[in-house]
Formats: structure tokens, C-alpha cells, sequence
């Protein structure tokens, strides 16, 4: 989808309970399947599903880790000097923030453990969302419209243009302008924050300290300098990519597969197809050319996240069926994004942007847009919040500040109705969650483009309502009976938040 993230944390062996991450996929890649007994175990369609998984994974090369080819500005902690900002966490939405901080002329130090590191996540993004940002020029592939199929009768043409980021690219245009506007880097890791009044010092694991006037936190999702006081129950999207060589395939080379949520290609396993039913999974591809094709099984959301290698085995039996016979594979992802869950403590000394400020669309996963969209506000704020003006002000005043422009209570009603979306989507079996996408996709696209690019705000969210107009009767009743806690919920949330 619109985030893929390959996850350099513990949230996806909290989940499956695996140990480190080499033992992530060893399960499905070194098992060996054909043995009488386990046949019997499993039944002779499971094992051929999950040798043919085994055999896909044979074609994953090894990690090849890209760096930039120029040389950075590094920071010297032996100065000891206060910067203005330290942006911890090289990812898009940091990087854009010390950038935009940077051209108002404050010091900036950006902190990394690999700066130079080109992402390893593939990007997808609606065309117009990148154009509002001037970034069109990193887009390495576009499509004009989507598809979407929520069974084998009913296919919506979505008329959105939609691209994939070019990766290098982004990074390389965002570390130029960070370079020119005199950011520093840093390469090593934070791993605690000390806070004085005016000032913060980070200590790194390499043992240098880093002080500084504010410190943001746009590391991902683990959640190490951001603070949380509420319990954390996300909903998790969990995904299998690969960019691959195939011999041929299906899809429309002028369209991308937004969602394919058919299961036809589970007739001959009912073991895959009833689980398939009880939690979906659909197929999302990006067509590069007739036999280059990024294609990914993905689990919209479910607590606790589906296994990866159930994912890999439904991927699998699609592929086979769809005729699609994959050649080579130049890279796999293995995704798990947690969605919803509580927001950080509001405020708090240290700032966060991205997926540590609870920024994940609740009901999508999506977030890169979302964020990069989100990083000119906070940036602009830090440096009128920093300004001789408010010199006198202290460090949790400024960050209070800060954080009221990040999370107004506009924004934290939207996240409120984004989470009672995810609290239905979690409830709905495979067929109910066809009957609901059906209906979503044929509301104006004003609201339902609105819906998934966070643009729309109570009380328009209230197009709930339209969603009903389009809904069978039967999808009417699933919500109603489904949603009804949800929105509880939700509108004891509403109330108890207060500016």
C-alpha cells in the first residue's frame, strides 16, 4: 500500500512470538515439507502450498544494502555546541524536517545509525498527493487509474492516478537540500534523553552526547524517546512484497491493482480458504512492464497481525492460479505496520512525527503522504516557536506548542473516526468486507479520495452516512450490529477530549 515498511523493531516478533529476526521466515524457507508425515498433518494441497512457498523463497537474493555515493557533513560533538534541532531518525518525514528547519538558518543535526542508507521500502502514492508536495520528479513509475475487485462480479475502475516513489531519488533531492542549509549528521543511535530546562542532551550508543534546544523523534514505530501512558493494542497490517521477473501476467500495464480481494484461487485448499474467511487477504501490484511487476498478499488489518507465513502461502496459491510463474525476485519485503492504538502523551517534552506520533492512517496503514504533508507544520512551528520571541519560553512550553499545531483537536477527532473504521474493518469476515469496499468505492470520490489522504474532517466524516445510502441491506445490518460498540467508543473518546 501506500507504506510498506520493513520493520527494524521488536513490534513483529511481539506479535508472532518469533525471537530474532533471522527466525522471521525460517519456518516457511528451511522446513522441509514433503515428508510423509507431515502431509498427513497437513493434508497433500496444504504441503504442496507450503513447499511452493518454500521453493518461491529459494529465489530471494541476498540483502544488497544501497548507499548514497557523496559525503556528508558530519557533526562534531567535541564543540559542544547547542543546536537548535536534532531530527533523530534518517526516514522521509525526518529528513524533511530538518530541511525545512535548516533553511530558516537554524542548526540542525540529523541522527542516524546508517544516514547514507537508500530506504528499502517500496512507496506507493496517489499521483495528486506528491503533485500538492512538488515531488512528482520522485516518481519512477505512474499508472492512470487503479482497480479494485471485491469479488469475481464486481470490479470498480478507480479514476486516480497513482505512482510509486522512486526511493534514491527522494532521498538523494531531500539530503542535498539538508546539505546545502548546513545540516550536520550524526551516525550512531539515541538511546536516552536527558531534559534540562532549556535544553536537552541525547545520549548515542556511541557514547557521544548530542545537546540540543529540541529534539524530534521520527524513528518509526518503536516508540523508544516518544512517551506512551496508555495501553498499546494496535490493529496490525501485516504484508508479503516481491519486485519480480515473471514470465507473464494478468494485469492491466495502464492500471495498478489497488485491491483484489477474490478467492477463487482457494477452491482446492479449504484449510487456506477458511481462514482466508474468517481474516482477508488481498493481492495489490504495481505493473511495470509484461514481465516485471511488483506484487504483495496483504492483511488490511487484524489484531493479532496474521502470520507471515500464512501471508506467503495465500500469495503463493494466488500466483498459481492467476498464472503467474515468477522467474527471478530482485527484492521481498516483509511488512508489519501497527494502526490505531492510543496517542502519544499530549504534550511531552520530546516531539514526534511519523509512525512514533501515531500518524498511521488507522483504518489504511497509510502514512508517507500523510507525513510528509505534516512536516512543513512542525517545521514551520519549531522555528517560530524558536524565534527571539519566545526565547524566554521553556523547553516544555515550546514543545507544548508544538505539539498542539501537530495534533489540534480537529486532527485528534479525524484519528478518532479513522479508529472506529479500523474497530469495524477488524470485525468484518471475507464477505462483509467485500460488501463494505463495494460500497466505499462507489461514493463520490470526493469522500472516499478524502477518506484515505486524511483531507477530510468532522462533521464531513459524518459521509458514514452516505456509505449507507450505497450498502446493501445486508452490509447496512453488519455495520450497525459491528459498529455499535466502535462508535460507543468513539463518541465517549470525542466527548472526554477537550481542547
Amino acid at each position: 500500500m501506500d507504506t510498506l515498511l520493513k520493520t527494524n523493531n521488536q513490534l513483529e516478533f511481539l506479535i508472532h512470538g518469533f525471537n530474532d529476526k533471522s527466525a522471521l521466515f525460517s519456518t516457511v524457507k528451511h522446513q522441509k515439507f514433503g515428508t510423509r508425515k507431515s502431509c498427513e498433518k497437513l493434508g497433500s494441497r496444504s504441503c504442496f502450498v507450503k513447499a511452493s512457498s518454500s521453493a518461491l523463497l529459494e529465489l530471494v537474493p541476498e540483502t544488497k544494502k544501497e548507499n548514497l555515493d557523496f559525503e556528508l557533513p558530519m557533526y562534531d560533538p567535541s564543540r559542544g555546541v547547542v543546536v537548535d534541532l536534532v531530527a533523530v531518525g534518517g526516514g522521509p518525514t525526518g529528513l524533511a524536517v530538518a530541511q525545512q528547519v535548516s533553511e530558516a538558518g537554524l542548526q540542525v543535526c540529523s541522527i542516524d545509525p546508517l544516514p547514507k542508507l537508500i530506504w528499502p521500502n517500496n512507496y506507493g502514492v496517489w499521483v495528486d498527493e506528491f503533485e500538492a508536495m512538488d515531488l512528482l520528479d520522485c516518481l519512477d513509475a505512474t499508472w492512470s487509474g487503479a482497480n479494485v475487485y471485491a469479488d469475481e462480479e464486481s470490479t470498480k475502475e478507480l479514476d486516480r492516478p497513482y505512482g510509486r516513489v522512486t526511493r534514491k531519488q527522494l532521498k538523494s533531492k531531500m539530503m542535498q537540500k539538508c546539505i546545502a542549509n548546513g545540516v550536520k549528521f550524526h551516525q550512531s543511535k539515541v538511546i536516552k534523553v536527558i531534559h534540562e530546562e532549556s535544553k536537552a542532551m541525547l545520549i548515542c550508543n556511541d557514547g557521544q552526547t548530542i545537546q540540543a534546544a529540541v529534539v524530534l523523534d521520527a524513528t518509526g514505530f518503536s516508540r523508544t524517546l516518544v512517551q506512551y501512558d496508555k495501553p498499546y493494542n494496535p490493529g496490525y497490517q501485516v504484508a508479503y512484497g516481491i519486485m519480480a521477473e515473471v514470465e507473464e501476467h494478468p494485469f492491466d500495464l495502464d492500471k495498478m491493482l489497488f485491491m483484489d480481494w477474490r478467492d477463487s484461487h482457494l477452491k482446492q485448499n479449504l484449510e487456506l480458504k477458511e481462514r482466508n474467511s474468517r481474516i482477508p487477504t488481498f493481492l495489490y501490484a504495481m505493473p511495470f512492464s509484461s514481465n516485471r511487476i511488483f506484487l504483495e498478499e496483504t492483511s488490511l488489518v487484524a489484531r493479532p497481525g496474521v502470520a507471515p507465513e500464512d501471508i506467503q502461502e495465500r500469495m503463493v496459491a494466488r500466483l498459481a492460479h492467476l498464472g503467474i510463474k515468477v522467474k527471478s525476485i530482485e527484492e521481498d519485503e516483509h511488512c508489519v505496520i501497527p494502526m490505531g492504538g492510543p496517542l502519544p502523551v499530549l504534550p511531552q517534552r520530546v516531539l514526534g512525527i511519523g509512525g512514533t506520533a501515531g500518524m498511521v492512517h488507522p483504518s489504511t496503514g497509510y502514512m508517507v503522504a500523510r507525513t510528509l504533508a505534516a512536516a512543513p507544520l512542525v517545521a514551520n512551528s519549531i522555528v517560530f516557536y524558536s524565534s527571539s520571541d519566545h526565547n524566554s519560553a521553556s523547553g516544555d512550553d515550546l514543545a507544548a506548542q508544538i505539539w498542539k499545531e501537530l495534533w489540534p483537536i480537529e486532527r485528534r477527532r479525524q484519528r478518532e473516526f479513522f479508529c472506529f473504521g479500523m474497530d469495524i474493518l477488524l470485525k468484518l469476515d471475507l464477505q462483509a468486507t467485500r460488501r463494505f469496499f463495494d460500497a466505499f468505492f462507489d461514493l463520490e470520490p470526493h469522500y472516499w479520495h478524502g477518506f484515505l489522504s486524511s483531507r477530510l474532517f468532522l462533521p464531513e466524516l459524518v459521509f458514514g452516512l452516505s456509505l449507507f445510502s450505497h450498502a446493501s441491506n445486508t452490509s447496512r445490518v453488519e455495520i450497525m450490529a459491528k459498529g455499535t460498540i466502535p462508535l460507543v467508543n468513539m463518541i465517549n473518546n470525542l466527548l472526554q477530549d477537550k481542547d
